[in-house]
């Protein structure tokens, strides 16, 4: 059976990595409040990859996506994402996120449009709760990126699950929309 998504860092350490075509998912998670960060990034045509510091640098051209989910205590709610406390922030504001809110309140911002680089990229080393994994391009990617972010807005986010897969259903379409893969990267 084709591996669909490994570790990022074991991956890098098992010379795994695709070169082309796969997704990265990072996710930081503040265990006590629950607001968690997402980061998707799509690559293509990778030049080199190396340790680099407290992360693994991409030599190439790569799209990030950013999702929050921001749990309805969250102190910071009305300040713009891009000028929150930093470990909170993502660059961008309102206008440029979809906004979902769940049954119990807790709200699902995804970017509509990925941001992109255009010569590298750097993804650090996850600690704590942190994840980062790499999701290999394979047929039913996207129902595998779909399953992994139902659970981990549920699990981590304390999303309810009916709303968890509504929520990763969007998130993921939003990928493939904006950052799949064609004929060629774009």
């Amino acid at each position: 059976m084709a591996i669909k998504a490994l570790d990022l860092f074991d991956a890098y350490n098992q010379n795994k990595l695709p070169k082309d075509q796969a997704y990265l998912v990072s996710s930081f998670i503040n265990i006590n409040t629950r607001y968690t960060r997402y980061e998707i990034i799509s690559y293509s045509g990778v030049r080199t990859i190396y340790i680099d510091g407290d992360g693994l640098t991409f030599q190439s051209q790569g799209k990030k996506l950013h999702i929050l989910i921001e749990p309805a205590s969250y102190p910071h709610k009305g300040i713009e994402p891009y000028l929150r406390p930093a470990g909170e922030q993502i660059p961008l504001r309102f206008k440029e996120l979809e906004i979902l809110t769940s049954k119990n309140q807790i709200k699902t911002l995804i970017a509509k449009e990925p941001i992109e680089s255009l010569s590298s990229f750097t993804v650090t080393k996850p600690r704590g709760f942190n994840i980062s994994f790499v999701f290999f391009n394979h047929p039913d990617i996207y129902a595998t990126m779909t399953l992994f972010f139902e659970r981990s807005f549920n699990q981590d986010g304390a999303i309810p699950q009916a709303d968890a897969k509504k929520f990763a259903k969007e998130a993921v379409a939003i990928v493939q929309k904006t950052m799949g893969f064609k004929n060629q990267y774009t």
